[in-house]
């Protein structure tokens, strides 16, 4: 492994984790495990801003000791997209979350190839 890795890890572990979330999210057909999945990939992004977001050496965007050149701080954009997602995140899993909750009361399995079929035969009826 270069040196061009170890100084982009942050990266390298937000596409990693990004990948895991998707695999999950595919490859799983029980509901909890796809919500999970999805929260693995948003939680990859919000890694990947924040890696992208910081530079090394720059201060948090306070001004302080009457420094105002800009030269001197990180841009805040990234943090507050960050945050701004996290707070989507939550509300969009917790949606996600009640309506696995009336799935599973109505058909009785958290199985997405099971509700199709049980949905089908309704519709049948």
């Amino acid at each position: 492994m270069g040196p061009n890795l170890w100084a982009n890890a942050d990266e390298v572990a937000a596409v990693i984790l990004f990948g895991v979330g998707f695999t999950t999210l595919l490859l799983h057909k029980n509901m909890i495990k796809k919500i999970i999945g999805l929260n693995i990939m948003d939680t990859a992004v919000y890694l990947f801003l924040a890696a992208m977001g910081y530079v090394d050496g720059r201060l948090a965007p306070i001004v302080k000791d009457g420094i105002t050149d800009t030269q001197w701080y990180i841009n805040p954009i990234p943090s507050g997209l960050v945050l701004t997602g996290i707070v989507v995140s939550v509300s969009v899993t917790a949606l996600m979350l009640s309506l696995t909750i009336r799935l599973y009361r109505k058909y009785h399995s958290l199985d997405l190839d099971e509700i199709l079929i049980r949905m089908q035969q309704e519709e049948q009826r």
